[in-house]
C-alpha cells in the first residue's frame, strides 16, 4: 500500500511538470520557426508546427481530465503510460528537427538547432525523472534522428557532436536515476510524515477522550461511593438516637441492620466492580482456558436465574446445546452473568432467551430480551463506565452501570467478539462468539474446593494502622494462628526477636498493608523480612488501592492480594490458598 501511494505522487508529480513542458515548447517552437523559416521548407515548418500544437494540446486536455478524475492504484499506470507515449511524441518532433536543422554549412541554424536539442534533453531530467520510461523514451526518439544525420553527413564536425550526443545522453541517464531515488525518498518521508501526523492527531483524539472519560468515571464513582456511605452515616445517627432514648426496639433493630446490610452490599458491590476494571485494565487477568460444556455452563446459569425470573414475572428459556467450547470458564460465566442480569433488571414484561447459533468454526452465544431497547446512536454508549440509558436517578436497585463496561473489556482480553443488535421498543439481543473446542474431552470443573480446615501457622504481620492490627491480631489468634504484629517491619523483626529468645517462633507467612509508614511499602516489608529471615515466605498484601499500575507491581511480586474492605472468611481462604499453593525456591 505504502508502494501503490508512492508510485501515484510521482505519477501525479509528472503530470504537474507537464505544464512547464508545454510552455516551453510553445516558446521555443517560436524561437525554431524564425531561425530556420529560411533554411526549411515552409510547408514542411507549417506541418511540424501544427503536429506539435495538437500534441500540446491533448496533453493539456490529459492533465486536466486527470486531476478531476479519481485514481486507483491500478488506473495509475494507464496515465503514467500515457503520460510517457506524449513525451515520446514530443521528442520525435523535436527530433525531426535536429534531422533537418544539422546543417554545417548554416552556422547560425546549426548552433541553434544544437542548443535546443541540448537544452531540452538536459530539461528532461527534473519534468520526468518521476518516471524513468518517459525520460528515456524522450531523450533516444530526441537524439537518434540527429545522430543518424550525423552518421550520414561526410562534415568535419560529425564525429566530435556524435561524442558529444553520446556524453549527453549518458550524463543524463546517470542524473535520472540519482533524482529518480531522491523524488522516491523524498516522497516517502513526505508520506510518513502525514502518516505520523494522523496518528499523532488520532492519539491526541484518543487522549482527549480518555482524559473526558476518566473525569466522567471519577465524578461518577464519587457520587455512586458517596451514597452507600451517607446512607450508613444517617442509619449509625438513627441508631444513636434511638439508643439515647432507652432501649432501642428489636424491630427497629432489624430494619436498621437490613438497611445498614443493604449499603454495605452496594458498597462492596461497587468497590468490586471497580477492582474487576482496574484488574482488566492492569492486564494482570490471568485467562485460563479449558474445554467447557455449553450444557452444563446453560443449566447452572438457568437455575441461578430461575428465582428472579419468577420474581419479576418473566418468561426465563434457554436452548440447550450439546457443543463444547474452548474458553476460560469463569470469565465467560462472568460475561453470561452480567449480560442476563442486565437483560433481566431491563425487561418489564415478556421473557429472556439464552441460546446458542454455530457459526463455523465457533459459536455465538446469544442473549436475548423483549426490553425496551436501545437506540442505535446511543448503542456504543451501553459499553462505558457508569452509563445507564434507563436509570438517569441513578437508583441503586437497578445497578451500577459497570457490567457492560465489565463484560466488554473480558470479551476483548479473552478475544471473543461482542456483538449488538436492538430494536427500541422490541427488545435486545446481547451475543459473545466463542471459538468450538479442538478435541472432545472431558470439560473442567470451574470451581475450586474449600480450603482445607485446621492449618495453623505462625503469621507476621505488618500493619501500621492500630484499630485494623488489633481486629486482626485477635482473628488469626481464634483462629490458632501465631501472631507477629508490628507497624513496620524494623518493629516486627524487633517482635520476632523477642520470641525467639523465648522459644521456637517459625515464620509461615507474611502479611502486609501496602500502604506503610515514612513512604514505605508492604512490598518492601516482605523484602526486608524475607531477607532476614533467610529464604522466601509466601506473602499476601492488603490493600484499597485499585490503580492498574499499582496492581501489576503487586502481581509482579508474586505476592496474594486482598483488597479492603475484606471479611474474615476471605481472610481465611487467602492464608490456607497461600500457604498450600507456596512453591519454595531449590536449594543451591
Amino acid at each position: 500500500m505504502h508502494k501503490d501511494k508512492i508510485r501515484q505522487a510521482l505519477i501525479e508529480l509528472l503530470y504537474r511538470n507537464s505544464y512547464g513542458v508545454v510552455i516551453s515548447n510553445i516558446v521555443i517552437s517560436g524561437a525554431a520557426v524564425y531561425v530556420l523559416r529560411n533554411a526549411v521548407s515552409g510547408s514542411w515548418l507549417a506541418g511540424w508546427v501544427g503536429a506539435l500544437y495538437l500534441l500540446i494540446i491533448l496533453r493539456v486536455l490529459a492533465s486536466r481530465r486527470f486531476f478531476s478524475r479519481p485514481r486507483d492504484s491500478r488506473s495509475i499506470m494507464r496515465w503514467a503510460w500515457l503520460a510517457a507515449a506524449f513525451t515520446w511524441a514530443s521528442g520525435l518532433l523535436w527530433g525531426t528537427l535536429g534531422w533537418v536543422g544539422f546543417l554545417p554549412d548554416a552556422p547560425i541554424v546549426l548552433s541553434f538547432t544544437v542548443i535546443v536539442l541540448t537544452g531540452l534533453v538536459c530539461g528532461t531530467v527534473p519534468s520526468l525523472s518521476a518516471f524513468p520510461p518517459a525520460l528515456i523514451g524522450s531523450i533516444l526518439v530526441t537524439v537518434l534522428p540527429i545522430a543518424v544525420r550525423c552518421i550520414l553527413t561526410d562534415s568535419d564536425i560529425s564525429g566530435a557532436f556524435l561524442f558529444l550526443l553520446a556524453s549527453l545522453v549518458a550524463i543524463n541517464f546517470y542524473y535520472c536515476r540519482i533524482t529518480y531515488r531522491m523524488l522516491r525518498e523524498t516522497v516517502s518521508l513526505r508520506l510518513e510524515n502525514e502518516s505520523l501526523v494522523g496518528h499523532l492527531q488520532e492519539e491526541r483524539d484518543r487522549a482527549q477522550a480518555a482524559d473526558r472519560a476518566k473525569t466522567r468515571f471519577l465524578a461518577a464513582a464519587s457520587h455512586d461511593l458517596r451514597q452507600p456511605i451517607h446512607a450508613l452515616s444517617l442509619l449509625v445517627s438513627t441508631l444513636a438516637v434511638l439508643g439515647q432514648r432507652g432501649n432501642v426496639a428489636s424491630g427497629d433493630a432489624r430494619d436498621l441492620a437490613t438497611r445498614a446490610k443493604s449499603a454495605v452490599s452496594n458498597l462492596g458491590g461497587l468497590l468490586n466492580a471497580l477492582l474487576d476494571i482496574s484488574r482488566l485494565d492492569a492486564g494482570i487477568v490471568t485467562i485460563a482456558n479449558e474445554t467447557v460444556s455449553l450444557r452444563d455452563l446453560f443449566r447452572d446459569l438457568r437455575d441461578e436465574f430461575a428465582a428472579e425470573a419468577n420474581q419479576r414475572g418473566l418468561d426465563w428459556r434457554i436452548v440447550n446445546s450439546d457443543l463444547l467450547i474452548d474458553s476460560d470458564p469463569m470469565m465467560l460465566r462472568r460475561i453470561l452473568n452480567n449480560l442476563l442480569s442486565n437483560a433481566f433488571r431491563y425487561t418489564k414484561a415478556g421473557g429472556v432467551l439464552l441460546g446458542c447459533r454455530r457459526r463455523g468454526n465457533s459459536v455465538e452465544i446469544q442473549v436475548l430480551d423483549t426490553g425496551s431497547g436501545i437506540p442505535a446512536d446511543q448503542q456504543t454508549m451501553v459499553f462505558e463506565e457508569f452509563m445507564q440509558l434507563q436509570n438517569p436517578a441513578r437508583d441503586r436497585t437497578q445497578g451500577l452501570g459497570l457490567g457492560l463496561a465489565i463484560v466488554r473489556r473480558t470479551a476483548e482480553l479473552l478475544q471473543h467478539p461482542l456483538r449488538l443488535v436492538s430494536v427500541p421498543g422490541r427488545g435486545s439481543m446481547f451475543s459473545i462468539t466463542v471459538p468450538r473446542a479442538r478435541s472432545v474431552g472431558s470439560p473442567l470443573q470451574s470451581g475450586r474446593p474449600s480450603p482445607a480446615a485446621g492449618i495453623t501457622a505462625g503469621i507476621i504481620l505488618v500493619e501500621d494502622e492500630k484499630e485494623v492490627a488489633d481486629a486482626m491480631v485477635r482473628l488469626l489468634t481464634l483462629e490458632g494462628h501465631r501472631i507477629y504484629a508490628g507497624r513496620s517491619a524494623e518493629e516486627v523483626l524487633r517482635v520476632h526477636s523477642e520470641a525467639l529468645v523465648a522459644g521456637s517462633a517459625p515464620v509461615d507467612l507474611i502479611v502486609a498493608d501496602y500502604r506503610l509508614q515514612h513512604g514505605a511499602t508492604g512490598l518492601d516489608a516482605i523484602q526486608a523480612l524475607c531477607d532476614h529471615i533467610g529464604r522466601r515466605v509466601p506473602a499476601i498484601i492488603v490493600t484499597g488501592d485499585t490503580s492498574p499500575s499499582r496492581l501489576k507491581e503487586v502481581s509482579a511480586s508474586r505476592a496474594r492480594i486482598l483488597h479492603k474492605p475484606i471479611t474474615g472468611e476471605e481472610l481465611r481462604e487467602a492464608i490456607h490458598a497461600a500457604l498450600e499453593d507456596f512453591e519454595p525456591e531449590p536449594r543451591g
